[in-house]
């Protein structure tokens, strides 16, 4: 049960006043016996709902309650504002400092210090250190178009350059691996697709708006799949480039060999992303097994070298 969803649902019970069980489970993408749940959590927390049932019914704030300060606890605030200060560093807009006030309104007088302290503890800061300036204001774009139904009209790169003109609904911003992405129905293929946003280019909200479908969530965790695709090769690496090697794999992985040099059990699919992945630890990786990976690495290298062998 996530205490940002209760928090949540205790802002819209503050600021709607009532609303019904399905519209609360519609907005958090969960079952309404979710819902039903997490309501109970609020009133054990000392928050009391009450429900009334038939046309127009649904949850609400008893009438001349005010919320105590201390239903929360600093562990709870600290990670409201941490996470909510992670998200403001990227995705600027009035509700999230609206949000950010209205947490901080919780926090008790006594408590102030503590509280902040343990949140700077954690930083979460989501903006790259280089790379396309783009991004920022294409968030903002994609927002103001999640909110208001209106159509993002752009141009997308796929992986080998070849740009197409692309007209989308979009229904979810994220994400994922520090890259950005938005799910949207494409127009141009019919479909859902994933576009990201680096990728993106001369991005416009139009004036046409658009009756939302009934929308697929993107599939996000290809754990298991990329368990049955990957397998297992030998590399040798510099230690130089150790910290870049442990975002692909676990240190687990990794035995010495000598003092200046790590042999590795490296995850790979055969495909030139991970020929790539390879490339790019320069001449500090070796590839040792399997020989046709091997192989296949010295063959890009010769034409490679071909190509730079000409004046």
């Amino acid at each position: 049960m996530k205490i940002d969803r209760l928090v949540s649902i205790i802002m819209i019970l503050l600021d709607k006043g009532r609303i019904g069980a399905q519209e609360l489970a519609d907005m958090f993408e969960v079952s309404p016996r979710t819902i039903y749940r997490d309501i109970d959590a609020i009133n054990m927390a000392g928050i009391p709902v009450r429900s009334s049932a038939g046309v127009g019914g649904g949850f609400e704030i008893m009438e001349r309650y005010k919320i105590d300060k201390n239903v929360f606890s600093s562990a709870d605030l600290s990670a409201l504002l941490t996470g909510l200060s992670s998200l403001s560093n990227m995705v600027q807009g009035d509700e999230l400092v609206h949000t950010l006030t209205k947490v901080r309104s919780f926090i008790p007088a006594d408590r102030a210090k503590d509280i902040e302290v343990k949140a700077d503890q954690i930083s979460i800061d989501l903006s790259p250190w280089t790379g396309s300036r783009s991004i920022q204001p294409y968030l903002e774009i994609i927002k103001t178009a999640l909110q208001e139904s209106r159509l993002l009209a752009f141009a997308y790169a796929d992986q080998d350059g070849n740009k197409t003109a692309r007209t989308a609904e979009p229904y979810q911003l994220v994400l994922k691996s520090s890259h950005w992405y938005f799910q949207g129905y494409c127009h141009k293929r019919k479909d859902y697709r994933l576009f990201k946003l680096t990728r993106i280019s001369n991005l416009k909200m139009q004036e046409e708006t658009f009756i939302p479908r009934d929308y697929q969530k993107p599939i996000l965790d290809f754990e298991k799949r990329w368990d049955t695709l990957q397998t297992k090769i030998k590399i040798r690496i510099h230690r130089s480039v150790m910290d870049r090697a442990l975002e692909f794999c676990p240190y687990e992985d990794f035995a010495p060999d000598g003092s200046e040099h790590y042999i590795v059990r490296f995850p790979f699919i055969e495909n030139d992303y991970y020929y790539n992945i390879l490339f790019g630890f320069g001449d500090k990786c070796e590839c040792l097994e399997p020989l046709h990976v091997r192989t296949e690495m010295k063959r890009r290298i010769q034409k490679i070298a071909a190509m730079y062998g000409n004046p």
